[in-house]
């Protein structure tokens, strides 16, 4: 982490997790626990049919809440999915865009990641955008030109002010769901390259600025050591999540 240049954020990525009412009393139980943790933004991100009572949970307090993915059409005839208009109109500040679950099972693409990040941003949300490398990626020693890629695929055609509003998240495939995670040397390594790509894009004032986030299985054990690397801003957190202790242990260590 790097306070004195970027706010570091740890956000919750509930996936297909909590009805309305489990949600309600996970937000009740984790709540004491981080009120007074403003040394980072705190974020839950929901499924659809959990948000509005997320929300609810959570007002008044330090946690904010945000959404799990999000249409790049503002209306029409797309069966299933949300607008981010409609998201903006039920208070959504946050949106998970590009997660490698949304890539590898529904066919996301970087051309549909872009298409949806400037959706979001268009309409007033916050961007938590994800990338990362597969696991052949990784082996092939190629980890370095695919993230770089994915950055500026991703962020084609949004402005420098519009960036202001994006959180990269790096979460290497092969460490989603799987208990394995990168070494804190790795994860710092690659969200410089990251970083690296941003500035030559956008200049090194807003690669400086922007908050780009580890999410391959952090976890109270492991969360403090991340988080001591430069280029690591956060976290972008499933399994641990889920859980009271463990989540705000993250929290914490991100305060510390």
């Amino acid at each position: 982490m790097n306070p004195a240049k970027r706010r570091t954020v740890i956000a919750g990525n509930w996936k297909m997790n909590f009805t309305p009412a489990q949600a309600k009393e996970f937000i009740k139980n984790v709540t004491p626990l981080v009120a007074g943790k403003d040394n980072c933004d705190i974020i839950f991100c929901a499924p659809y049919v959990t948000i509005a009572a997320a929300m609810e949970a959570a007002e008044g307090t330090n946690i904010k809440i945000g959404a799990e993915n999000v249409h790049f059409a503002p209306k029409g005839a797309y069966t299933g999915e949300v607008s981010a208009e409609m998201l903006r109109a039920i208070g959504v500040e946050y949106v998970i865009v590009g997660h490698s679950e949304r890539r590898q099972y529904f066919g996301e693409t970087d051309e549909t990641v872009n298409l949806r990040t400037k959706a979001a941003l268009a309409a007033g949300l916050k961007v938590i955008l994800c990338l990362g490398e597969v696991k052949d990626e990784r082996l092939a020693g190629i980890t370095n030109e695919v993230v770089s890629m994915q950055t500026k695929l991703d962020l084609a055609g949004i402005s420098a002010d519009e960036l202001k509003n994006v959180i990269i998240a790096y979460e290497p495939v092969w460490a989603i769901g799987t208990g394995l995670t990168a070494t804190p040397e790795q994860a710092d390594e690659t969200c410089g390259v990251i970083r690296e790509t941003v500035a030559a894009l956008y200049g090194r004032d807003a690669a400086e600025e922007i908050t780009i986030q580890y999410g391959g299985s952090m976890n109270d054990a492991n969360a403090a050591e991340l988080l001591s690397k430069v280029n690591v801003d956060g976290g972008l957190i499933g399994g641990a999540s889920l859980k009271t202790d463990k989540f705000t242990a993250i929290v914490k260590a991100a305060n510390a």
